[in-house]
C-alpha cells in the first residue's frame, strides 16, 4: 500500500525550477508597486514585489514552525527526568545527593512535628527501626524466676521442700467432693443463689464499716469540742485595734487589679431565634395553657408525673433477672405543688427470715393550718436515705413501730387531700370556664368573626385577635397566609362597624389598632389593597352624590376613623404612595366640594383638617385646602362681615345664609368656658340641649381652628410665599377677631399666631436678569497661521508627534498581526482538510479492496458450485 501523491502548489514548482535571477525576469512573477508622486532624494526599497516567493517563504516557516505545533497538539511522548539538579552540571554528585534527601524529608515532614524540637530522628535499616532492633545486651532471665520474686505459695513449697509429700499423699473423702464440685459445672440457680450470698455478705459487711465509722466520728467531734476551748484564745480588744492599725494600705494599683477581678464577665448570650421559631413556641405555648384550661374546667386532676426512667448498663444480658428495683423518685412540678412520685420498695429474697432486712424508714410530718378561706397545705414528708454503692442495693433495719405510724399519718393526709381537692375543683372549673381561651381558628367569614368577638370587653377582643394570629402563624401551615389576609379585612368591616354603632365604640377600635399594624406589617400588599378598595368606595359615592345634587355631605365617623388608621398604618411621608396619597386627595376634594351648613359640618371638617395636619407634619407638604378650611372658619366666627376686605373661598359664602356658625350670641358664656378636645361623637350626633351649649361648642371648634393655624405656621415658616398664604388670615385675626369679646385662653393662643406670621422675615426677593458678560458677535477675518516646516504635521509638540507616531505604528502592526492570524487559520485550515481527505481517501482505498477480495471469493464460490453440479 503506497502513499497517496502529495499535491505541490505553483509556488514550490516555480521556486524548484527556476532560479531567482530568472523569476526576477519574469514580467508574471513580478509584481510593481506604483507610487501616487515621484519624490526627489527617497529612496524606496518595496518598488517591486514577487509574491510567488514571498508566498512560498511564508509557507515554509509556518510548516516548520505552526503545522508541528498542530500535529504534536495534546501529545504528550516524552520522559522528562525531574530529580533536583539532574541537568545542572555545575553541582557535585554528593550536593545532589544531600539536596534530594533534605527534599525528601521535608516531603515527609507532618505539620504537627514543626515545633517538636526534642524529638530525635528515627534511623531505619531495610526498613526496620534500629531503636526497636534488639541488641541482645541484657541477659536473660531464667525460667525458674517468676514476676514476683521472693513469693513463694504453699503448694510451691510442699512440692520442692516438703519431699513431695504433700503431692504425694491420700485425699480425703471430702477434699475428693470439694474438687469433683469445683471441677462439676454449676447450674444458673447455683449461681444465682452464690451472687445473692456474695451481695448480702457485701452490704453487711459495709454496713457494719458505716456504723464503726460514724461512731468513731461521734466519738472524734466530742472529743474536738473538749479541746476547741483550749485551742482558741481571744485577744484584747486593744492589741486587735492596734494590729488593724498596724495592717499597711493597698497600693492604688492593687485596688484596681481586686476591682478587675470583682467585675463580671462576658457570658455568651442565647441564640436568637428566627421568626418561624418564634411563631411555632408561642403556639406551643397557648396550645399548653389551653389544654390545660380544659383540663381544669372538666375537673381532670391532671396527668401523674411520668415514671422514673431505669437505667440499664451497657453489661446486662437482659435476661430477666433483677437484683432489685429502681428505688429513684421523680420530683416533678405540677398545677403550682410540688409532685413527689413514691414507690414502695420490696426486697426480692424475703424466703431468708434470719436475714431480718426491712424497708426504708419513713418519717412523715403533717402541719395542719387553721384558716378560713386560706388553703390547707399538703403533708410534708421527710424522708432520710443512705447513699448506696454503684450497685444500688439498700438494705436497712428499720423498727417496726415508726412504719407502721408513718402509714397512718400518711392515709389520714391523703383523705384530707382528697377532701380539699374536691372543693378546689369546683372553683377551677369555675374560674376555667370563665377565662377565655387560648387558642383560635381564624374566622372564614366576617359573621363569624362578629360571633367570635361578640360579648367580649375591648381587652379580650384585642387578645382573641393577638391569639388568633399567633396560633395561624403563616409558618405554621400553608393556608395560614390566606387567612390571616382575610382576617385583616374583616378587622377592617369590623372597625367600620364599631364606629358606625350609637354610642359609637371608639376605645374598642382603639384597642384594635395594633393587631391591625401587626397584621400590616405582615402582608403589606394584602393591607394595602384591602384600604384601596375602602377609600375607592367611599370616593366613588361622593362622586355620585356631587354629579347628581352639586354638593356632598360631610363623611361620616367611620370614614374618619379609616382615614385615621391609614395614617397610622401607611407612610404619610412619601412623594406618592398608593394607599395614603388617594387618601390625602379624598381629604382635600372633601374640604373643597362639601358645603358648611350646621355646627355639625364644621365639626367634621376641622376633624378632616386634624388628619391633613397629620399627614402632612413629616413631609410638610403644601395643602392650600386646608389653609382656605380654616380661613373660612376663622371667618365665621366674625360678626362685621361687611367690613370685611377679604373674600373666601368655596365652600364658605362671604354673606348669607349659614355664614355665623361661629359667632358667639351671648358673651356672657365666654366667662364659663374652659378649653377642653373636641368630641369625635359631634361629628355624628350632636346635641346641644340650650344657647349656653351651642355657645361652648362654638369656642371649642375656634380654638381648635386656631391651633390648627398655628401648627400649619410652624410647618409652613420655611416657605418662601409664607407672607403672603397666611396674609387673610393674619387679616381676620388682627383687625376682627381680636376686637371681638373672646376668652382668655383664645386671646392668647390669637396674640401666639400673630407673633409667628410677624416674626417670619421675607426670604425671597424681586426677579431680576442675571448680570453676564455679553457674548460678542463672531467676526471673519481668516486666522493666519504660519508655516514653518513643509511636509509635516503643524499645531503640535514634540510629544504629541511622538504620540501621534505610536499610534500609527500601533495600528500597522495591530493590522499585521491580524493579517498573520488570518493566514495562519487559513493555513490550519487547508492542513486540516488535506488531513480529512486523506483518510478518506485511505478509507475508500480499503473499502475497494474489501470489496475486491469479497468479489473474488464470491466468483470462486460460484465456480466451485458450477463443478460440483456438472
Amino acid at each position: 500500500m503506497g502513499k497517496a501523491p502529495k499535491k505541490r502548489s505553483l509556488a514550490d514548482k516555480v521556486r524548484k525550477t527556476k532560479t531567482s535571477s530568472e523569476i526576477k525576469n519574469n514580467p508574471f512573477e513580478v509584481k510593481i508597486n506604483r507610487k501616487k508622486f515621484d519624490v526627489l532624494g527617497r529612496k524606496s526599497k518595496h518598488d517591486v514585489g514577487l509574491p510567488g516567493v514571498s508566498r512560498s517563504k511564508a509557507i515554509n516557516k509556518r510548516k516548520e514552525t505552526l503545522l508541528k505545533e498542530y500535529k504534536q497538539k495534546n501529545k504528550s511522548s516524552k520522559l522528562i527526568d525531574r530529580r533536583l539538579g539532574e541537568y545542572d552540571s555545575k553541582m557535585a554528585p554528593e550536593d545532589k545527593i544531600l539536596q534530594r534527601f533534605a527534599m525528601e524529608r521535608q516531603r515527609t515532614h507532618e505539620k504537627k512535628d514543626v515545633y517538636n524540637l526534642n524529638e530525635e530522628e528515627e534511623l531505619t535499616h531495610y526498613g526496620q527501626s534500629l531503636a526497636e532492633m534488639e541488641k541482645f545486651n541484657d541477659l536473660v532471665n531464667s525460667d525458674d524466676e517468676s514476676e514476683e520474686k521472693g513469693l513463694l505459695s504453699a503448694e510451691l513449697t510442699a512440692s520442692h521442700f516438703g519431699g513431695g509429700g504433700g503431692l504425694l499423699r491420700k485425699k480425703t473423702p471430702g477434699e475428693q467432693q470439694e474438687d469433683e464440685g469445683s471441677q462439676r459445672a454449676k447450674s444458673r440457680q447455683e449461681l444465682i443463689e452464690e451472687l445473692i450470698q456474695k451481695s448480702k455478705q457485701e452490704k453487711r459487711e459495709r454496713q457494719v464499716q458505716k456504723e464503726e465509722a460514724q461512731e468513731l466520728t461521734e466519738k472524734l467531734d466530742q472529743e474536738w469540742k473538749s479541746i476547741q476551748s483550749l485551742m482558741v484564745q481571744k485577744k484584747p480588744k486593744a492589741e486587735r485595734a492596734d494590729k488593724e492599725e498596724e495592717k499597711p494600705k493597698l497600693e492604688e494599683y492593687d485596688m484596681m487589679v481586686r476591682e478587675l477581678g470583682f467585675e463580671m464577665k462576658a457570658q455568651p448570650s442565647e441564640k436568637l431565634k428566627t421568626p418561624e421559631e418564634v411563631a411555632r413556641e408561642e403556639r406551643e405555648k397557648l396550645q399548653k395553657l389551653e389544654a390545660d384550661r380544659l383540663r381544669r374546667m372538666m375537673g381532670d386532676e391532671g396527668v401523674e408525673g411520668s415514671q422514673s426512667q431505669k437505667h440499664t448498663s451497657a453489661d446486662d444480658l437482659n435476661d430477666g433477672f433483677i437484683l432489685d428495683k429502681d428505688d429513684k423518685k421523680t420530683l416533678s412540678y405540677q398545677d403550682g405543688q410540688w409532685n413527689i412520685e413514691e414507690e414502695a420498695e420490696k426486697d426480692d429474697d424475703d424466703d431468708d427470715a434470719d436475714e431480718g432486712e426491712g424497708d426504708e424508714e419513713e418519717e412523715s410530718e403533717v402541719d395542719e393550718q387553721d384558716g378560713d378561706d386560706e388553703e390547707e397545705e399538703g403533708d410534708e414528708e421527710e424522708e432520710e436515705e443512705e447513699e448506696e454503692e454503684e450497685d444500688g442495693h439498700s438494705d436497712l433495719e428499720s423498727e417496726q413501730d415508726s412504719e407502721d405510724e408513718g402509714r397512718k399519718g400518711e392515709d389520714g393526709g391523703s383523705k384530707r387531700k382528697e377532701s380539699l381537692t374536691k372543693e378546689e375543683m369546683k372553683m377551677q372549673q369555675e374560674a376555667a370556664k370563665a377565662e377565655l381561651p387560648y387558642t383560635f381558628t381564624a374566622p372564614e367569614s366576617y359573621d363569624d368573626l362578629k360571633d367570635l368577638l361578640h360579648g367580649h370587653t375591648p381587652d379580650n377582643q384585642r387578645l382573641i385577635v393577638a391569639r388568633t394570629q399567633k396560633c395561624n402563624h403563616p409558618s405554621l401551615a400553608v393556608g395560614n397566609k390566606l387567612k390571616l389576609q382575610k382576617l385583616f379585612g374583616f378587622l377592617l368591616e369590623y372597625v367600620g362597624e364599631l364606629a358606625s354603632r350609637s354610642p359609637p365604640e371608639v376605645h374598642t377600635v382603639d384597642k384594635l389598632i395594633p393587631e391591625l399594624y401587626t397584621l400590616c406589617q405582615m402582608f403589606p400588599e394584602a393591607a394595602c389593597k384591602a384600604m384601596q378598595s375602602i377609600l375607592s368606595d367611599v370616593g366613588h359615592s361622593m362622586e355620585e352624590v356631587l354629579e347628581v345634587k352639586g354638593h356632598a355631605a360631610f363623611p361620616t365617623l367611620d370614614t374618619l376613623i379609616y382615614l385615621k388608621v391609614t395614617a397610622l398604618l401607611f407612610p404619610t411621608s412619601d412623594f406618592r404612595h398608593p394607599v395614603t396619597t388617594p387618601a390625602l386627595l379624598f381629604i382635600s376634594q372633601t374640604l373643597t366640594k362639601c358645603k358648611v351648613r350646621s355646627l355639625q359640618d364644621v365639626t367634621s371638617g376641622l376633624a378632616l383638617c386634624c388628619l391633613a395636619v397629620e399627614y402632612i407634619s413629616f413631609s410638610k407638604r403644601f395643602l392650600p385646602e386646608l389653609i382656605n378650611f380654616l380661613a373660612g372658619t376663622l371667618h365665621l366666627a366674625v360678626k362685621d362681615k361687611s367690613s370685611l376686605g377679604s373674600f373666601v373661598v368655596p365652600p364658605f359664602r362671604l354673606t348669607g345664609k349659614n355664614t355665623d356658625l361661629l359667632v358667639v350670641s351671648d358673651t356672657e358664656s365666654c366667662k364659663n368656658w374652659s378649653k377642653k378636645h373636641l368630641p369625635l361623637s359631634a361629628t355624628t350626633h350632636l346635641q346641644l340641649k340650650d344657647d349656653l351649649d351651642r355657645d361652648h361648642h362654638r369656642l371649642t371648634c375656634l380654638s381648635t381652628c386656631l391651633d390648627l393655624v398655628k401648627r400649619c405656621c410652624l410647618l409652613y415658616k420655611d416657605l418662601m410665599s409664607f407672607t403672603q398664604i397666611f396674609q387673610p388670615i393674619r387679616t381676620l385675626l388682627s383687625k376682627h377677631l381680636s376686637a371681638q369679646m373672646l376668652p382668655e385662653p383664645l386671646k392668647e393662643l390669637l396674640t401666639e399666631i400673630l407673633n409667628a406670621i410677624s416674626s417670619t422675615p421675607a426670604t425671597h426677593s424681586r426677579l431680576v436678569f442675571d448680570k453676564k458678560k455679553p457674548i460678542p458677535l463672531k467676526l471673519l477675518t481668516p486666522k493666519i497661521v504660519e508655516v514653518l516646516d513643509y511636509g509635516k504635521k503643524r499645531g503640535s509638540t514634540r510629544e504629541e508627534r511622538e504620540k501621534e507616531r505610536l499610534k500609527h505604528k500601533y495600528k500597522k502592526e495591530f493590522k499585521g498581526a491580524l493579517r498573520e492570524i488570518r493566514k495562519d487559520s487559513r493555513f490550519l485550515a487547508r492542513e486540516k482538510l488535506t488531513e480529512v481527505m486523506k483518510r478518506d481517501a485511505e478509507r475508500n482505498r480499503k473499502v475497494r479492496e474489501l470489496f475486491g477480495s469479497l468479489a473474488t471469493q464470491e466468483g470462486e464460490w460460484k465456480a466451485l458450485k458450477r463443478r460440483k453440479r456438472k
